[in-house]
């Protein structure tokens, strides 16, 4: 505590509910868990891309890959500007 009281920088508070900073960890985790599932399904749409070119994979799983990729990106992009609201 006392590092952060010579530096100036505030306290946290408690994460009751309730709370501000709850609300704000509600949006936060949620933005973490869709980019990460937008970073997971932008690697296999890449992987399923190159197999598809080099014939070792299916067209169909590389379009199922970008086709999920760009839902879970809007999806992203709707979670973002439903939270900065917040």
């Amino acid at each position: 505590m006392k590092s952060q009281e010579k530096t100036g920088i505030p306290a946290l508070g408690t994460l009751r509910p309730g709370t501000r900073q709850r609300s704000q960890l509600r949006v936060r985790v949620a933005d973490i868990a869709w980019t990460a599932l937008c970073v997971v399904l932008a690697l296999w749409a890449v992987a399923s891309s190159v197999g598809v070119v080099r014939g070792m994979t299916a067209w169909v799983y590389c379009a199922v890959a970008w086709i999920l990729l760009a839902v879970a990106g809007v999806m992203l992009l709707a979670s973002v500007r439903r939270g900065k609201r917040l």
